[in-house]
C-alpha cells in the first residue's frame, strides 16, 4: 500500500515441517501488504527448506537463507537481521502464528505516538482453533521494569532501527530478553505495549514444564549477574519480582 514503510521480518526455522506453512501464512494474510519475511532455514534434517522454497516462488516478499551448519536461534535470527532493509524489525518464530491486524494495528500505533519500541498482547494455544491463555502486557516498560519480568515475547516485539543503535542477539539463553534489555539500557528509551491480543504463541508440551521454569529461572538469574553485571541485591530483588510475576503469568 502506498505511504507503508517497509517492515522486515525475522523468522529463525529448524525442523519446523509441521508448523511453518500455518506461520508463513499468518503473514501473508496481513493487512499491511509492505513487509518482507526474512526466513533463515538452520541446517534443518526434515521438509522445512522444500516447504519455504515453495513459499519463497510464491510470493517475492519471502526471502530466504539456508545453513550448511545447524547454528541456533540466535545465529539464525542475526543472519536475518543484518540481512533486513526495513525502517521496522520484527520477529515470529516458525511454529507462531501472528493474527491479520498485526502489524497493521502496531505499525500505526508506533507512527502515531512516534514509538521507537513497542510490543503487544497475545495468547498461548495448542491448536490454532483453540487459543488459551492471553497474556497480558504493562502499557510501557523501562530497562528497571524491564528486569523485573520479560513481558514481551519475541512474536510481539517491533522496533523502529533508525532510531537505535544496530543490535544483534547474543549467543545466549533468553536471547531475545537479553536483546530487549540492551536495547532499552543503551538508547535510554521504553517500551509501549499495546493491549490488544495480536499473535498465538505456541505451547510445545513435549518438555517437561517444570524442568522448563527451573532452567529458566537460572538463565534469567545468570542474566542478572554475569550478562548485565547487577549487583546481588539488586539482582534478588529483580528476581523476585520475576519469580512472582512468572507465577502470576503461567498459573
Amino acid at each position: 500500500m502506498k505511504g507503508e514503510e517497509l517492515v522486515s521480518i525475522v523468522m529463525p526455522a529448524y525442523n519446523v515441517e509441521k508448523y511453518i506453512e500455518e506461520s508463513i501464512e499468518s503473514v501473508l494474510y496481513q493487512t499491511y501488504s509492505n513487509w518482507e519475511l526474512i526466513i533463515v532455514n538452520d541446517c534443518s534434517l526434515d521438509n522445512t527448506y522444500k516447504i519455504i522454497k515453495k513459499y519463497h516462488k510464491k510470493d517475492s516478499r519471502i526471502k530466504s537463507y539456508s545453513l550448511l551448519k545447524n547454528q541456533g536461534v540466535a545465529n539464525a535470527r542475526n543472519i536475518a537481521i543484518n540481512n533486513a532493509k526495513g525502517k521496522y524489525i520484527t520477529f515470529l518464530d516458525s511454529d507462531d502464528i501472528w493474527l491479520p491486524e498485526k502489524l497493521s494495528r502496531q505499525i500505526k500505533f508506533m507512527e502515531e505516538n512516534n514509538y521507537i519500541f513497542t510490543f503487544h498482547e497475545y495468547s498461548h494455544f495448542e491448536e490454532i482453533d483453540k487459543p488459551k491463555k492471553l497474556i497480558k502486557v504493562p502499557r510501557i516498560v523501562d530497562y528497571k521494569s524491564a528486569l523485573k519480568g520479560n513481558n514481551m515475547g519475541c512474536l510481539t516485539v517491533c522496533i523502529d532501527r533508525t532510531r537505535v543503535k544496530k543490535f544483534t542477539m547474543p549467543n545466549e539463553k533468553h536471547e531475545d530478553y537479553i536483546t530487549w534489555l540492551n536495547i532499552l539500557k543503551i538508547n535510554s528509551i521504553s517500551a509501549y505495549g499495546i493491549q490488544e491480543n495480536l499473535a498465538m504463541y505456541r505451547i510445545n508440551n513435549n518438555n517437561s514444564i517444570s524442568g522448563n521454569k527451573f532452567k529458566s529461572c537460572l538463565w534469567t538469574w545468570n542474566i542478572y549477574r554475569k550478562n548485565q553485571k547487577i549487583n546481588l541485591a539488586y539482582s534478588i530483588y529483580c528476581f523476585i519480582n520475576y519469580f512472582v510475576k512468572g507465577i502470576l503469568k503461567h498459573w
